[in-house]
């Protein structure tokens, strides 16, 4: 048997500069993610001492230096999680040297937020939870209102409302008009209201109930007759209030007078109206509504118009007096401001 051996080719030295460079290439290959290590935790702040149970706030962690440009992962906890919880990090943008995160309220007691990062710790004051805040009562300035005057109320908690404020809701029968709901704003145990009543000829109690996060509370409101007799109306033209115009030959006036928000103790039956210009014409209505009132030409001034600034129409005076069935008369309402326009009659 014969072996045949050939040449072993002899060993290629290889540079060290070579070497080196190979070993940083290899390096180069390991994790490319953007370092912490010169950015600690300065602090984590509370916007808010006390929240109270089932309501949240919002915490606030600043670190010693900007976030690098991939950002940065604090992790946070609470020291007792049976009073506050949060989540379990938060992500703080590169660049930016702060992050908000959501603190929960749970139960009443204290706990203290804490955020670490790269071996680094910080931890919030004190957060106190108090009990859940609820509606402890609402109130009215008067037990009493006469029908057609307005009310105002008052709805109070427990405690001060969170920080996103406290939406009451609000609920009433006729003769009661009320807002859908009050807004209690943050850090206060209370808000007013107003509710408005409607001319009644007898006394009716309606409740007022107030809601807020599953409790309630109510109070009555009696709503009275008037003990006096007061008018109150308004005047309506064809395109807008308090403005009127002269038409079929100047018999006429294209406007309705309304008093059907007038009161008095008993039912009114008697509506006195007067109205003009130069002349006052009167006229009576068993019904709250005169509509297109008679006139002629007399219940304004010849020609020539007024003077600037009313260069087109005149100053009309409107009033109203109501009489009631059990003898009650009211005083003189007037609307001095109504405008009364010729429109081509009349000389004009």
């Amino acid at each position: 048997m014969r072996y045949i051996i050939g040449r072993i080719p002899p060993l290629v030295a290889i540079p060290a500069a070579v070497i080196g460079l190979l070993s940083t290439a290899q390096c180069g290959s390991s994790s490319t993610s953007p370092t912490n290590s010169g950015t600690a935790i300065s602090s984590v702040s509370l916007s808010t001492p006390s929240v109270a149970a089932g309501g949240s706030e919002q915490g606030t962690v600043t670190l010693s230096a900007a976030a690098p440009s991939g950002g940065a992962t604090v992790t946070l906890a609470s020291s007792n999680a049976t009073v506050a919880t949060v989540p379990a990090s938060v992500a703080i943008p590169g660049g930016s040297s702060t992050a908000a995160f959501t603190i929960s309220a749970v139960a009443p007691g204290t706990a203290a937020i804490t955020a670490s990062m790269n071996g680094s710790s910080s931890q919030s004051p004190a957060l106190t939870v108090t009990g859940r805040v609820t509606l402890s009562a609402i109130t009215v300035a008067s037990a009493t209102v006469v029908g057609g005057d307005s009310i105002n109320g008052t709805v109070r908690l427990s405690g001060p409302a969170p920080t996103a404020g406290a939406v009451v809701t609000l609920s009433g029968g006729d003769p009661l008009t009320l807002p859908a709901s009050v807004m209690v704003p943050s850090g206060a145990t209370s808000a007013t209201f107003s509710a408005f009543t409607r001319g009644v000829g007898g006394t009716i109690s309606s409740t007022i109930t107030a809601s807020y996060d599953g409790s309630t509370a109510s109070v009555v409101v009696a709503i009275t007759p008037p003990t006096t007799a007061t008018a109150n109306f308004g005047v309506t033209g064809p395109t807008e209030t308090e403005t009127c115009t002269l038409i079929n030959g100047g018999n006429t006036i294209n406007c309705t007078f309304n008093g059907s928000t007038s009161t008095a103790p008993g039912p009114i039956v008697a509506w006195d109206w007067t109205y003009g210009v130069a002349k006052t014409f009167s006229q009576t209505t068993t019904g709250p509504v005169l509509a297109m009132p008679a006139v002629d030409c007399s219940v304004i001034p010849a020609p020539p118009l007024p003077a600037a600034p009313a260069n087109q129409w005149f100053s009309m005076v409107v009033t109203l007096v109501v009489h009631d069935n059990l003898g009650h008369v009211s005083p003189p309402a007037s609307d001095r401001i109504v405008r009364l326009f010729p429109q081509g009659v009349c000389g004009f």
